[in-house]
């Protein structure tokens, strides 16, 4: 390790990995409020985050936890719940005015019809205006959980429902 009177220490985010500081700089240049989402091995978790000068705000959040209140009986770690926790945080954004953002997916490589962006497809089936590209999106059978079982389309479809009237 470097050491001496010129020598800078990185900032502590920055040395446990956790934080691209030029990517989030550029990100809060926008003035858009961004969604992000984070994913571990059994869960997603999104938020709606507005940057202040005190500190970011959350305007909406949602994990894949919270699905089994709206039905959900299958695991929270695959693709389906990605998507439906995507919806779920994309109707509350729009509850909270939040109509745009821009996609924040940290320091995880984009994959092409991944869980990441499942999830940005159930925020653009919300109603939120998120920049993309269509080929990054999962297809349709895979968003319906087919690829799993046949029976979890269904159960999509009456989650959402219950989503909407909540």
């Amino acid at each position: 390790m470097a050491t001496g009177p010129r020598y800078r220490v990185a900032f502590r985010r920055r040395r446990e990995g956790k934080t691209d500081y030029r990517q989030r700089q550029r990100l809060l240049r926008s003035r858009i409020p961004r969604a992000v989402v984070r994913m571990s091995s059994k869960n997603t978790y999104i938020q709606f985050i507005a940057y202040d000068e005190i500190g970011d705000k959350v305007l909406a959040s949602a994990s894949s936890k919270e699905l089994t209140k709206f039905g959900w009986t299958a695991p929270t770690g695959n693709l389906p719940a990605a998507y439906l926790t995507g919806y779920l945080a994309g109707l509350r954004a729009v509850k909270n005015d939040a109509d745009e953002a821009v996609l924040d997916i940290g320091l995880r490589t984009p994959v092409k019809g991944g869980n990441l962006f499942a999830a940005l497809k159930g925020m653009l089936d919300a109603g939120v205006d998120v920049p993309h590209g269509d080929e990054v999106i999962p297809s349709e059978d895979r968003l319906a959980g087919k690829h799993i079982s046949d029976d979890l389309e269904a159960m999509i479809e009456e989650v959402k429902s219950r989503m909407e009237a909540d």
